[in-house]
Formats: structure tokens, C-alpha cells, sequence
């Protein structure tokens, strides 16, 4: 328990913070709570926009603890594990509430979630090679596209937005959706790519002996700094 509240600085906490509240999102998103608060009809109206805010909300507090962890000198190993974790718990979540809901085809949340295992795999096998692989621009673009899709999929087809809008204008929010979520798609596995691309060296090894062991070595020291400002993969 010590050693927790070791780690429990304001960016730890933040991070902790978005985990727990994933629940509250797909609470807001899934759950018929209007009719459990007995609201109004304009209270249902709001709800996807109400779950579209708290994904938001959930999604911007990446930024706060990855600030919070420069601008402190906090930046921790544990800090380091539970971020990238708290982003792809909340994006899963997203993703298959939204195919709950018969909004997103599986197969492309199958898509997204099998990218985050393969990487997150490939990262944990670079690491017990004494390799860092730093995050890449193509992750951090990624990243924001499938954040800006979801949010168009929650929203694109509420009642609320169909009663203040023209028809014209609902087939381009729909485009709009479709496009940001297929570009997301790609942009997924290209990230994916790059990651196998950084570690071939890992793939095809050797994996053993002084020479790989001491490349390792260097790899990690050069690419430490960068991986612990950037955690989005």
C-alpha cells in the first residue's frame, strides 16, 4: 500500500480517475437512466449528446496527466503503463457500445481492439529485449481520428439532431462519420505497420548474446526520453 501512494501523484491519479469513469460513460450511453429518473422526452433526446460530452471529457484528460507529468518531473514507470492502458480501456468501451447499439459493424471494432493487442504484445516483447519503441506520429494521428469518429457515431443519428436539422444535412453528418471512421481504420493499421517496421529487430532476432544485448541497451537509452513523453501508441 506504500509503494502505491508512492505512486499516486496528480498525473497517476488523473489517469486513475479516467479508468473509473468509464463505467459512468457507458452508463450515459447504454443505460436507459432518463427513464429510470423518469425525465423528460427532451432529457432522452440529449442522451447520446450527454455520453458524446462524457467520452469527450474522458478522452481530453490524456492530455491533463501527460501535462501534468512533464511540467511536475513525475513522469513514472507506472504512469507509463497505466496511461496507454486507461486510452485503450475507453476506446474498447466506445467501440463496443457502439456496436451494441447496431451502430459500427464488428468487424471494425474488431479492427481497432485487435491493434491495440498485437502492438501492446509487441511492446511488451521489445521491452523484455531491453527495447523502447517510441510512439510514432502515425499513433498520435490515430489516435485523434478514432476519438473524433466515435463521437460523430454516438451523435449521428440522435433524434435531437435530426428534429434541429435538415435531411441534407444529416446524409453529410453520415458522410462525415464514415469518412473520419475509415480513415481512423487505416490509419490504425498503418500505425500497426510502423510498430512492426521499429522492431524487426525483435521479430527476426537473435535474441540472446552481448552484442544484441548491448544494441539493446543503446536503443533503450535513445529512445527513453521520447517514450516517456509520449505514451499515445
Amino acid at each position: 500500500m506504500t509503494k502505491l501512494k508512492q505512486h499516486m501523484n496528480p498525473a497517476n491519479t488523473v489517469t486513475i480517475v479516467r479508468m473509473v469513469l468509464i463505467p459512468v460513460f457507458l452508463v450515459a450511453m447504454l443505460a436507459d437512466w432518463p427513464a429510470w429518473l423518469n425525465a423528460s422526452p427532451m432529457v432522452e433526446a440529449l442522451r447520446p449528446w450527454i455520453a458524446a460530452a462524457v467520452f469527450t471529457l474522458l478522452a481530453a484528460t490524456d492530455g491533463v496527466d501527460g501535462y501534468l507529468a512533464r511540467s511536475r518531473n513525475e513522469v513514472t514507470t507506472f504512469g507509463k503503463f497505466l496511461d496507454p492502458l486507461a486510452d485503450k480501456l475507453l476506446v474498447t468501451a466506445a467501440l463496443l457500445a457502439l456496436v451494441e447499439l447496431d451502430v459500427l459493424p464488428a468487424w471494425i471494432a474488431l479492427i481497432i481492439i485487435s491493434r491495440e493487442f498485437i502492438v501492446s504484445g509487441l511492446r511488451m516483447v521489445a521491452s523484455a529485449e531491453g527495447m523502447v519503441i517510441a510512439a510514432s506520429w502515425y499513433g498520435k494521428v490515430k489516435t485523434v481520428l478514432q476519438i473524433v469518429a466515435i463521437v460523430l457515431f454516438i451523435v449521428k443519428d440522435s433524434a435531437l439532431l435530426l428534429a434541429w436539422t435538415s435531411a441534407e444535412f444529416m446524409v453529410f453528418v453520415q458522410i462525415v462519420a464514415w469518412a473520419v471512421m475509415g480513415a481512423a481504420v487505416v490509419m490504425t493499421l498503418v500505425s500497426m505497420i510502423d510498430y512492426f517496421r521499429h522492431a524487426a529487430d525483435v521479430l527476426v532476432g537473435p535474441w540472446t548474446g552481448e552484442e544484441h544485448i548491448a544494441a539493446a541497451v543503446t536503443s533503450a537509452e535513445e529512445s527513453a526520453e521520447q517514450a516517456c513523453d509520449e505514451t499515445t501508441d
